[in-house]
């Protein structure tokens, strides 16, 4: 069995059913959520956007919002002025040219406000059924643990790789088996080997 086939079969085994943990119920609220998730942990932003998503359901409500009521509600993520002027600038840029809707365009969704290729990745995949393979530090720190990338790759270098590597209709499901596997079992701290099915493969 090739590597390639042998990871996608162990990861189905143990995350069969991995999805999105970021809470969301549309579109924009999935956008505002990943904007926010950077470098703070899904937890922490789930224990924010209800209030949030409650005062402003939608792109118009945010454009309004005033910047320090919007901080105090995000306040717990970190970053979070930068964060609350990202999301209020990235609402009025969705009103203004998108009819208030989260575009489904590479090139639409970098120019948003806030938004890089990893948060773009996340939205065509799990909105717009775009293959995409979205890499944060479990991502990557797992691809180079399974010697599909190499440990000086940097995060545009390891997609490319994960792309090259597994077959273009699993990149999405893959995306977030990666993500489990990295936060639940193959951690950055005390990483749980003992009965790793992909141990063999595993420069640890």
């Amino acid at each position: 069995m090739r590597n390639s086939e042998l990871i996608m079969q162990s990861l189905d085994q143990l995350f069969p059913d991995a999805e999105c943990q970021l809470h969301h119920k549309n579109h924009f609220e999935l956008l505002i959520a990943v904007v926010l998730s950077a470098q703070t942990t899904d937890e922490r932003v789930n224990s924010v956007t209800p209030e949030l998503f409650e005062m402003y359901p939608d792109a118009h409500a945010l454009a309004d919002a005033e910047l320090s009521d919007v901080e105090r509600i995000i306040r717990p993520i970190g970053l979070y002025h930068n964060k609350a002027i990202n999301i209020i600038k990235l609402s009025k840029v969705l009103c203004e040219y998108y009819e208030g809707k989260v575009p489904d365009s590479r090139e639409d969704l970098e120019a948003l406000p806030g938004v890089g290729r990893k948060t773009a990745n996340v939205i065509l995949s799990n909105c717009f059924d775009e293959p995409a393979f979205a890499v944060d530090t479990h991502v990557a720190r797992v691809s180079k643990r399974l010697q599909i990338a190499d440990p000086d790759d940097d995060v545009r270098t390891v997609e490319e790789k994960l792309m090259q590597y597994f077959p273009k209709e699993k990149w999405g499901k893959l995306h977030h088996q990666f993500i489990f596997f990295g936060r639940y079992r193959c951690k950055a701290v005390k990483p749980d080997c003992s009965d790793c099915p992909l141990k063999e493969n595993c420069i640890i």
